[in-house]
């Protein structure tokens, strides 16, 4: 699929993506990647459903949806590089992965930010979860040993 808007266009050929902008974001400016090896990345963008975002053959943006096309889609890895933020662009790539999860009749999707919450409320339709009494997560400890960050889950002493 490929969707253009003036100079930009949002690509989910794999093929387009620059794996070294991605992954240079990924690990220099994201907060949520700590740890994350460029092979780490790779394996990520292989198993996942890939938004690139581009001016010309420049890659200046991405997203990437974990989904099984029906049931659950996990939102993730979305960035546009600092100096094309402020354009709506975030919006649109947004906008346009929530289109293409609708068409498939994804049923639920969800993401994790710690500063975006308001934006995609907005433009994506995002609350809180519902029922957050019913839903769990877990963090493989194998993990959280070896990049010897320190996780503290309620009711679980890591």
């Amino acid at each position: 699929m490929e969707i253009k808007r003036g100079v930009f266009r949002i690509s989910t050929n794999k093929v387009d993506l620059q794996i070294d902008v991605i992954h240079s974001y990924l690990t220099e400016e994201a907060y949520w990647t700590t740890g994350r090896t460029r092979e780490m990345t790779e394996k990520s963008i292989e198993h996942s459903l890939c938004f690139g975002v581009f001016q010309g053959d420049k890659q200046i943006g991405f997203a990437r949806v974990v989904t099984d096309y029906t049931i659950f889609a996990y939102l993730c890895d979305v960035f546009i590089l600092e100096e094309y933020q402020g354009q709506g662009l975030g919006k649109w790539l947004t906008e346009t992965i929530l289109d293409v999860l609708d068409e498939e009749g994804v049923r639920w999707t969800m993401l994790a930010t710690r500063d975006a919450h308001e934006l995609y409320g907005e433009y994506g339709g995002f609350q809180k979860l519902y029922l957050p009494e019913k839903w769990m997560g877990r963090v493989n400890p194998r993990l959280l040993q070896s990049s010897g960050e320190q996780y503290t889950v309620p009711g679980i002493g890591m």
